[in-house]
């Protein structure tokens, strides 16, 4: 929500003038509202647009992503692997296999070029042709993901976001206190817009109105996102890791994580096809990485602290990717999941299944030379965050409930863009030219403890947010002209 507050204008000026604390809260829902809502519009833009990228992408790349459907058998995965490789540049590394049995879909592998670019190539399942490529950083939707995630400014942009997602917290909370009926309200009245009045007392009404119905699902929305962020969400992971609470314990099954390298270890990265540069390579497999520092689309949150174990001393033989496939097929998982392949003579096949059920979440590791499961970790393995933040991911994204959850993903998030356009629309109306019009100080000054510990605390939970929260205050009472004052006055 953005700016909601009355003035001169409309009809309940003096009661509302008259409580103690709502000039306050109405400057400090303008704060907000001034800083988040342009961020909030591109984040509605671009949520609204990936929460559909299962029926977007196929209508952008008909011609790489889908194929017609025929009555015979589909090419065994190495076969298909092999195909790719040939296609491109000596001293590519395959990084990635897309596994997918949908008949009118194409086999999708992620390579990454000497160049260093990420590309993907796609060939016909049903007869190894080769039938175009896409860069995996410059796709329509991982562009649009980006722009949502850190505004394609890297680190910056994502500390910046993390940022918009805790002030949103402040909008609402303010909106809240703002919008709530007062003498001579009624629920009703304060629930549906009143489209009787005319100028700025009707934005208000509609913002007023359309805020609280938006109140709930706004705030999920930034609770659900906030475990995701570059920064307090990377910490927040591995706290809830460190007490059992996030990933599973001992997510590596317990054994060694390292090994001596197998006898043959360079024919066998030669069947295996990824010892073009070993140096290179070595960077994807190296000790103690983790689940989000392997090359793979989408990792379950949980699994993102897992540490990745490496393959065992092994005779010289090699378990090739169709027999993963294979090996999944018999495990209950035979479609829509990624394989990142060993980029060494010591990594693993990582499973990584992240399907719209929570329940279903599954990430498996296999020995490459034996095939032996590493690990195989469910959902019923996770801690209650680890949990908790599965389920919130899904409804985040759209995928839980089908078509439904997407529309009313889709619902939200321009809801919350038409609040921020509804907002703006009433602040130009009541901004005097010249000025920034931030909302006058109450004459008098009201304690207000609730809502100053409720700041406190957020931003000591949200560290970043503390230091801007603080910084807002500061230049609030410096701009005002008033003496500075302790925050707890």
């Amino acid at each position: 929500m953005s700016t909601t507050a009355t003035d001169s204008s409309s009809t309940p000026v003096t009661a509302v003038a008259a409580s103690r604390g709502y000039r306050t809260l109405w400057r400090w829902h303008f704060y907000a509202g001034l800083f988040v809502m342009p961020f909030l519009v591109v984040l509605a833009l671009t949520g609204t647009l990936y929460c559909f990228q299962p029926q977007i992408e196929p209508l952008l790349y008909p011609h790489r992503l889908v194929v017609e459907p025929r009555d015979v058998p589909r090419l065994a995965e190495d076969t298909l692997l092999a195909n790719a490789r040939q296609a491109l540049p000596a001293g590519s590394l395959a990084t990635t296999a897309r596994i997918s049995s949908r008949a009118d879909r194409s086999a999708e592998f992620i390579f990454r070029l000497p160049n260093g670019e990420k590309q993907s190539l796609y060939l016909n399942p049903y007869d190894g042709t080769v039938l175009g490529t896409l860069s995996v950083e410059h796709r329509f939707m991982q562009i649009d993901r980006m722009i949502h995630r850190k505004l394609l400014l890297g680190k910056l942009g994502e500390l910046l976001m993390e940022l918009v997602a805790c002030w949103t917290l402040v909008m609402i909370g303010s909106g809240i206190a703002l919008w709530w009926p007062r003498a001579g309200t009624t629920l009703r009245g304060a629930l549906v817009p009143r489209f009787t009045l005319r100028g700025r007392p009707l934005w208000k009404s509609m913002h007023a109105a359309l805020g609280i119905w938006l109140a709930a699902g706004a705030l999920a929305f930034v609770v659900t996102g906030l475990p995701w962020t570059g920064s307090w969400g990377k910490h927040f992971k591995s706290l809830s890791a460190s007490v059992n609470l996030g990933s599973p314990p001992g997510s590596w099954g317990g054994l060694p994580l390292h090994s001596r390298l197998p006898r043959g270890a360079a024919q066998l990265s030669a069947v295996v096809g990824n010892a073009a540069d070993s140096q290179k390579a070595g960077m994807d497999s190296m000790p103690g990485m983790t689940m989000d520092d392997l090359p793979l689309p989408q990792i379950p949150w949980a699994a993102g602290a897992a540490t990745v174990p490496q393959s065992q001393d092994a005779a010289p033989t090699v378990w090739t990717l169709g027999r993963v496939v294979t090996q999944m097929r018999a495990l209950g998982l035979p479609d829509d999941y990624d394989v990142a392949l060993p980029a060494s003579a010591s990594g693993v096949y990582t499973v990584s299944y992240f399907p719209p059920d929570p329940k279903l979440e599954r990430t498996v590791y296999i020995d490459q030379y034996s095939g032996a499961i590493l690990k195989d970790i469910r959902y019923g393995d996770y801690g209650a965050v680890g949990k908790a933040v599965s389920y919130g991911t899904s409804l985040h994204m759209g995928r839980y409930f089908g078509l439904a959850n997407q529309i009313v993903c889709a619902g939200l998030s321009l809801g919350l863009a038409t609040l921020a356009f509804t907002g703006c629309v009433m602040w130009w109306k009541r901004r005097p030219a010249g000025t920034l019009g931030a909302p006058g100080r109450d004459r008098a000054i009201a304690s207000m403890r609730g809502w100053k510990l409720a700041l406190v605390l957020l931003g000591a939970v949200f560290p970043l947010m503390g230091v801007t929260l603080i910084a807002v205050w500061l230049a609030d009472r410096m701009l005002s002209g008033r003496p500075l004052q302790p925050l707890a006055d």
